[in-house]
């Protein structure tokens, strides 16, 4: 496979057409040529975009699919609530370790009054979510995005008992994402009318995030109670995923230095929880993980510092400040057989720059 930039000449049937590259070759070729090529291994790959030192030396997209093409976040989504709860924490709103402020949970003994924004940025708030089932319908997930869940998706999520206690077991749970979108939107207006929460939030979103950074192209989605699907349903442009992952590659920063968020809490996402050594404040990180639990990078295998947004059917924003280097890349495989295989040709994409 040639990587290099555009040509006159017509791709072959089903090649992805590259946009931009330089002379790309060895390791780095070969994996690339996989990641697009064999679709038994990896799945689809619909769009893959390589920066370095925040310049583009790589960029292509399957069939039918380019750099207009808005594409489902999935679980990406997570680390974007965590930055807006960050700008609220920094605003003075709302209080990392202080009880989180969900009315359902203030009732007089209730042990889910002790869960604060620390513990359920980290996935170890104690409440009974269940992220997946066998069969998968019967996952708590696909009951709060597809079924009876879906008109209030914090409702669903709020109502659910605790289980252990807080920072006693990492869970890792959609749900909890969709209860901290509730508390974003709770800390901005005190209306429950859908539009006007949906609005707050959107603004948020927009005018402190998405537009300084120039991702005009996201687009969250909300449930019909104007909570965001905070957790998993964002819509974006593989370069504007790129552009969030240069965000925090830069520590809260724009690319002419204009800071967006304190550098603090992008530390604070940084730094492993006590539950599970490889995951941050809502992102994941080239950490070990508790004995039993599949790695989700290449921790001892990469740099440490690499850090990444992940996503369902395999969305990666995989981030490595020490090597300079951000890397998206989009399509559909299967999480068993196949992510695996993308997993560690992304590895070796990155190895190889």
């Amino acid at each position: 496979m040639t990587l290099g930039g555009c040509s006159n000449a017509a791709p072959p049937e089903g090649a992805p057409r590259v946009l931009a590259g330089e002379a790309l070759g060895g390791t780095a070729a070969d994996a690339i040529e996989r990641l697009f090529a064999d679709s038994e291994a990896m799945g689809e790959t619909r769009a893959l975009l390589v920066l370095k030192d925040g310049e583009v030396v790589y960029e292509a997209y399957g069939p039918g699919y380019g750099p207009q093409s808005k594409l489902i976040s999935w679980s990406m989504a997570k680390s974007i609530t965590s930055v807006l709860v960050g700008f609220l924490v920094s605003d003075g709103r709302l209080a990392l370790d202080e009880p989180a402020p969900v009315p359902a949970w203030q009732r007089p003994g209730d042990p889910r009054g002790s869960i604060t924004l620390r513990h359920l940025l980290h996935m170890s708030s104690g409440l009974e979510h269940l992220e997946t089932g066998d069969p998968a319908w019967e996952a708590d997930t696909v009951e709060m995005l597809f079924g009876e869940g879906s008109a209030d998706m914090a409702g669903m999520a709020e109502a659910k008992p605790a289980a252990a206690q807080p920072n006693e077991v990492y869970n890792y749970s959609s749900a909890t994402s969709v209860i901290l979108s509730d508390i974003v939107a709770r800390s901005l207006t005190d209306s429950e009318i859908p539009a006007v929460r949906r609005d707050a939030v959107r603004n948020l979103l927009l005018g402190r995030l998405a537009s300084p950074l120039g991702m005009t192209s996201l687009t969250p989605e909300f449930d019909a109670a104007g909570t965001m699907v905070g957790g998993s349903i964002m819509h974006a442009t593989a370069r504007d995923y790129a552009k969030f992952g240069e965000f925090l590659r830069r520590r809260g920063q724009t690319a002419d230095g204009t800071r967006l968020i304190p550098e603090s809490w992008v530390d604070f996402m940084l730094t492993p929880s006590p539950a599970d050594g490889g995951y941050g404040g809502h992102i994941w990180l080239n950490r070990p993980r508790p004995a039993g639990v599949g790695d989700a990078l290449w921790p001892g295998r990469g740099p440490r510092d690499i850090f990444a947004c992940l996503g369902h059917q395999g969305q990666f924003i995989i981030v490595s400040p020490s090597q300079r280097l951000t890397v998206v890349r989009l399509g559909i495989s299967r999480d068993a057989d196949q992510i695996p295989n993308v997993r560690e040709a992304l590895r070796e994409l990155m190895a190889a720059l």
